[in-house]
């Protein structure tokens, strides 16, 4: 290695042990980095791409900020622009560019035009799902300039010939690079013009018979189209166990239908539509940290014509409810943080329920039943009930108590 190279891995190093996960779940075991970044930020040091770093650098699926503050910190980029899915991955980029002192910050934007018009490097986090992949390379090729070059990186692990399949149905041209700390960099260029790309296949539409309406999925949307079983679980109890309302102030009486719901981690809609449905005079939050999740909960909603009584809203658990507000929770929380499984990630939304719920409130849960979250349901919220098991998940109903109790 030479010495310049060298200084650049010192310089690398000691950026990314500058990062931190805040405001994300944070943990031993889990770091703000990993070795796609690194590669993906020395693949970009080819002067070849000298040309995209004033002005020409987009970001996209950074998890923490290492990509787009390492290409202005470590590569000079200027102007550069990020998306990412999770909100609290982009509000961990931002705090660490506050605390790094970065002058010129990357600018947090959707996936869409304004994000790419322009780009002629894009370096990318690769998505776990093919569908999200799917979607963003489209995106790329549609709004980029012609000539852009896509640096793709992803851990081999997570890695399959049918990501290359779906970069070739945007570009012509999809190569691999040789593997390093069990990373792999996948680079396509050639876009294909925008009559080849043909209209845009996302969102998708799909659905379940048993639901009564359609599904709006952007590729990012965990569970896309399909209703998962824990969901279906879950659907079930709230006919054989209907919810009632939490007994007192304007969020309802008791022996009433409830009159204001949460589906926290809302993905496609389908807990808020059918809340909706369900109780027609119900007013419904549906949240999610994902952009792409309430992106399809909003279009879900108006497709099947509750969007008026629908609010959706990006946010971290329950801080878009108000205090003592619902009625009813109805969470399918995730079982992973990024690639990695953690059970703090449902402990943390499990939290963030007690302030949100009315007193005599009821939080109704679906998991894995090998997970075990009653105690921690029935610490933050209070008593819990088994409404529902089968071999794979449970349903318990937690409420809150009333003052005095």
């Amino acid at each position: 290695m030479t010495e310049p190279d060298t200084a650049f891995e010192a310089s690398l190093a000691a950026f990314l042990e500058g990062l931190s996960r805040e405001p994300d779940l944070d943990a031993a075991e889990l770091l703000p980095f990993d070795a796609t970044d690194r590669l993906l930020l020395e693949a970009a040091r080819d002067p070849r791409f000298a040309g995209a770093m004033p002005g020409g650098t987009v970001v996209i699926g950074d998890r923490h900020g290492a990509l787009a503050l390492g290409a202005v910190q470590l590569l000079g980029a200027t102007g550069v622009r990020v998306h990412q899915d999770p909100l609290l991955g982009e509000r961990a980029l931002h705090t660490n560019a506050d605390r790094l002192g970065v002058a010129d910050a990357p600018t947090s934007l959707p996936l869409g035009p304004e994000l790419l018009r322009g780009a002629t490097l894009v370096l990318l986090q690769l998505p776990r799902g093919l569908d999200a992949l799917d979607e963003i390379a489209q995106a790329i090729a549609r709004w980029a300039d012609p000539a852009v070059v896509v640096l793709a990186g992803g851990r081999v692990k997570h890695m399959t010939l049918a990501m290359n399949e779906v970069l070739q149905r945007s570009f012509a041209e999809v190569s691999a690079g040789l593997a390093r700390q069990k990373s792999r960099i996948l680079t396509a260029s050639a876009a294909h013009p925008a009559e080849e790309l043909g209209h845009p296949r996302f969102p998708v539409w799909g659905g379940d018979p048993a639901l009564g309406f359609r599904l709006a999925a952007f590729g990012a949307a965990f569970g896309g189209t399909k209703l998962d079983r824990g969901t279906r679980l879950l659907l079930d109890t709230l006919r054989t166990a209907p919810p009632r309302g939490a007994g007192s102030g304007a969020a309802g009486r008791s022996g009433q239908d409830p009159a204001r719901v949460v589906d926290l981690g809302c993905g496609t809609g389908t807990l808020a539509v059918s809340a909706a449905l369900a109780w027609p005079d119900a007013e419904i939050i549906a949240t999610d940290q994902s952009a792409a999740a309430v992106a399809s909960t909003g279009l879900t909603a108006e497709a099947a014509g509750v969007a008026d009584r629908v609010e959706t809203v990006r946010a971290d658990g329950c801080e878009a409810v108000p205090d003592g507000w619902a009625d009813l929770i109805l969470l399918n929380p995730p079982f992973h943080s990024g690639s990695t499984v953690h059970t703090a990630v449902a402990h943390r939304l499990i939290r963030s329920c007690a302030r949100a719920l009315a007193p005599g409130g009821e939080l109704r849960i679906v998991f894995n039943s090998p997970l075990g979250y009653r105690p921690t349901l029935e610490r933050a919220v209070g008593p819990a009930e088994q409404l529902a098991r089968d071999r794979t998940f449970t349903v318990l109903s937690a409420r809150k108590p009333r003052a005095g109790r």
